[in-house]
């Protein structure tokens, strides 16, 4: 009988540390904030790669589902040396844009007419952390 309940006990231990894990990869999947400044764009492979503010070079695939802000042509709208606003997820190690939006240059933290009430989007030029999904 003892060996019964430790065994259960085992089980269950296991049980709730590959549930902590599974937990953990789903976190991973998070959308992050990032402001960059493009770098470059490959349209047959629909990415684009960016510098973020703080230096990192990220790259980006691009699908149907990625929303343009602000910028005409859409994808093909981002040239080198725009400043941008990428929310993204990582999906089994790739980053996927979900949103890309122009950085407005007014300087000021009014956002864009299109923008919901407390959007931190447009005019804030960059720099302010918006929490631990902004990068």
């Amino acid at each position: 009988m003892r060996k019964r309940v430790s065994s259960i006990f085992v089980i269950g231990a296991v049980c709730a540390t590959l549930g902590a894990m599974v937990f953990a990869v789903g976190a991973q999947a998070a959308v992050r904030h990032i402001d960059a400044t493009v770098i470059s764009k490959d349209s047959s492979a629909k990415t684009v790669v960016v510098r973020s503010e703080s230096g990192a070079r990220l790259t980006f695939l691009v699908n149907s589902r990625t929303k343009f802000e602000r910028i005409a042509g859409g994808f093909s709208g981002l040239n080198k040396g725009l400043a941008v606003e990428i929310d993204a997820s990582n999906a089994s190690g790739q980053w996927v844009a979900t949103q890309i939006e122009a950085q407005s240059s007014s300087g000021g933290n009014g956002g864009g007419s299109d923008d919901p009430p407390g959007d931190d989007h447009g005019g804030h030029g960059g720099g302010h952390d918006d929490g631990p999904n902004h990068t």
